[in-house]
């Protein structure tokens, strides 16, 4: 999928969100509203920050630090508007879970340091950065703060949203259908977690090997990984998170009886940035790894043996 398309997917869904708030669910009361404020403050001073802190030095992986942070803090703050209902409670310890184990894996590529400024960029970043359409500064910063700072807080904020509607109708008790989606959503940081630790030794023991002058064998010289779960899907980390946020959506469907309301709307922001985030690094490690072509071919890109 080209960069033109994933970025119509962006900006017709921003565009229709309002919309769909209007015209797909039942609109905020005023509990609702009064949580939302603590989560709008939230959402401008972490926009206002990562921007800030990622000009002053230079590293644009502010927002990824946060990310696994910032759910947590929106899902509490509504679990505690709707005076800690079963349901609530369980969505937020899903996303307590989810995010902690995040947060672990991005500490241990070098994310986080006393200095919280500093730390890894992510790689995009940098090869990004020295594109000639971004020579010029301000065009740079521009990009950092209407698309890395701006948008991807946005997206934070947005995916996290059905726990709203969860508010909402917080007086339906919790049933049969929350403890189908519990579960699969719990499956789903499962397979991601044995993704990431796949990649982490992978990469981990290449490196290793690069560094004391041995020789890479068949399992390594390739490049990239093939095997467990990446033999199956060439990113089985980004499906199964955007089937999280998917299953965390399933709540909002449990509470409210509506298959399809205006929370959707992160869901689906977020399978168009992880379409042109795979876009942007198979462009790299097609660049970098002649078998990575074929590997493109052979596996699917998301879901499992699905071409």
């Amino acid at each position: 999928m080209k960069q033109g398309p994933v970025a119509a997917i962006l900006g017709l869904t921003l565009l229709s969100f309002p919309l769909m708030y209007l015209f797909l669910g039942t609109p905020l009361g005023e509990t609702e509203l009064n949580a939302l404020k603590p989560l709008l403050w939230v959402l401008g001073a972490s926009i206002l920050l990562t921007f800030i802190v990622g000009e002053l030095t230079r590293n644009n992986s502010q927002v990824d630090k946060i990310w696994s942070i910032l759910p947590l803090v929106y899902a509490w703050i509504v679990t505690y508007y709707g005076d800690f209902s079963t349901r609530l409670v369980v969505m937020s310890i899903l996303v307590t879970i989810w995010g902690l184990r995040l947060s672990i894996n991005f500490g241990l590529k070098g994310a986080y340091q006393w200095k919280f400024w500093g730390g890894e960029e992510d790689y995009r970043w940098k090869y990004l950065r020295t594109q000639p359409e971004f020579q010029a500064k301000w065009k740079w910063s521009l990009f950092n703060f209407g698309f890395i700072c701006g948008y991807q807080n946005l997206l934070i904020f947005l995916f996290t949203m059905p726990i709203m509607i969860a508010l909402q109708f917080n007086s339906e008790p919790f049933g049969t259908l929350d403890l189908i989606f519990a579960i699969l959503m719990f499956f789903f940081i499962l397979y991601e977690t044995i993704a990431d630790i796949q990649q982490f030794r992978f990469q981990t023991a290449k490196h290793a090997l690069l560094k004391q002058g041995l020789p890479l064998d068949e399992k390594y010289s390739k490049g990239f990984l093939d095997r467990g779960l990446w033999k199956y899907s060439r990113h089985p980390n980004y499906f199964a998170e955007q089937a999280i946020w998917f299953m965390f959506y399933g709540f909002s469907i449990a509470a409210s009886g509506q298959w399809f309301n205006w929370s959707i709307a992160g869901s689906i922001l977020l399978i168009a940035l992880f379409l042109g985030s795979s876009n942007f690094s198979e462009h790299i490690s097609a660049s970098k790894y002649p078998e990575y072509k074929n590997y493109q071919k052979k596996v699917s890109r998301f879901i499992p043996f699905l071409k």
